[in-house]
């Protein structure tokens, strides 16, 4: 695909703007271009071996959950950044842990209130026959985050049991939709000035093969955060806080820097970004777990302000042994990193208008 063909492919489709409603200022068309980080962008998490996604988006309200399911001697860690974390299950990930074994991972959205994913994919595994065989009983072992997106629609909507069994009963091996989908399906961003200046963003998933080896290297992420989305390739914001009086954006860390926001309210604490990475490369939960933490950094290259009191950013991290080759986890670790940014960049331009919150792809849907 070449960059023109790209480009075309991004501020295509259109059709859910005209059911936005008005909340300021539209992004300047001029300003918007394809992001260079994103158009070497190919692939999914589902490119590692040994992994299966699967999503449930709820239309009621823009919210829904995404599962990952993990093929057997699957090893987790995990990494947490953001001040406001919502987790489950992550005590089975601690490396005092004396199961290395994980059988699956979820994003969720609906708060607090959307970790009850985790039930419904421990009763599909249960089902399956998949977890710790303790005393004649299957355990399940899985962990999982949420983001908030309780702003837009009935609160009372969210992701439950039943939401995460089905992304669980659809879970494949083949190629990850993305932008208002699962996870990612109410998710925003440049919320630090409110939902009025806020813009659209989703689920994003990318991947790498390294090299000439056979090692695969994934990431999938929901982008929720208080702070913009930038291009690490170019410092362009791509999705962020709207100036609505003068157009264009607000530039949340300049703001900041101004002096703005150093006396905020409880709400503010309405934000995150949660993401996965794996290889199936063979490590145990020591490495698996540098390989979460230096993850972190395709956050910090992407999104600004990050790892913020107001977002809980979560990364989770998966390898399914499945390789033979090899490697250094430090390198692993630097490569997550490449691929979650990619990843972040996806998951701003491949969502669509929604709600009065404009896109990336529907810079107009506000006007």
């Amino acid at each position: 695909m070449n960059r023109r063909e790209f480009t075309a492919g991004i501020l295509a489709g259109t059709g859910l703007a005209s059911a936005c409603l008005a909340r300021g200022a539209a992004i300047d068309a001029s300003a918007v271009e394809t992001p260079r980080s994103a158009i070497s962008a190919a692939g999914s998490i589902t490119d590692v071996a040994g992994i299966r996604v699967g999503h449930y988006t709820d239309r009621r309200r823009p919210t829904g959950c995404t599962v990952l399911l993990l093929d057997p001697g699957t090893v987790g860690g995990y990494d947490v950044r953001g001040g406001a974390a919502g987790t489950r299950g992550t005590e089975s990930l601690n490396l005092i842990h004396p199961t290395e074994d994980l059988q699956a991972l979820f994003l969720s959205g609906g708060s607090g209130f959307g970790l009850e994913v985790g039930t419904g994919v421990t009763r599909y595994l249960e089902e399956q026959g998949r977890g710790v065989h303790l005393a004649g009983a299957v355990v399940p072992l899985v962990a999982g985050a949420i983001i908030f997106d309780l702003e837009i629609g009935d609160q009372r909507i969210r992701p439950d049991a039943e939401a995460g069994y089905q992304a669980a009963l659809a879970a494949s091996s083949g190629p990850v939709a993305e932008g208002n989908v699962g996870a990612g399906a109410g998710a925003s961003v440049g919320k630090l000035f409110g939902m009025d200046a806020a813009m659209k963003t989703g689920l994003g998933t990318a991947s790498l093969r390294i090299g000439q080896t056979d090692v695969v290297v994934g990431a999938i992420v929901a982008v929720n955060a208080v702070g913009d989305v930038y291009d690490p390739a170019t410092a362009r914001i791509l999705a962020g806080a709207r100036d609505r009086q003068h157009g264009g954006f607000l530039n949340t860390i300049e703001r900041i820097k101004q002096g703005y926001g150093l006396e905020l309210p409880a709400q503010s604490h309405t934000n995150t970004t949660i993401a996965i990475v794996a290889t199936n490369a063979k490590l145990d939960r020591v490495q698996t777990t540098k390989i979460a933490q230096m993850a972190h950094d395709g956050m910090a290259r992407t999104i600004n302000p990050v790892h913020t009191l107001w977002d809980g950013d979560t990364i989770f991290a998966a390898a399914t042994g499945k390789s033979a080759t090899h490697v250094n986890h430090s390198a692993l670790g630097a490569i997550a990193a490449e691929v979650l940014a990619t990843a972040i960049v996806r998951a701003a331009t491949q969502a669509t208008a929604l709600a009065g919150l404009p896109s990336y792809r529907d810079p107009h849907s506000a006007a």
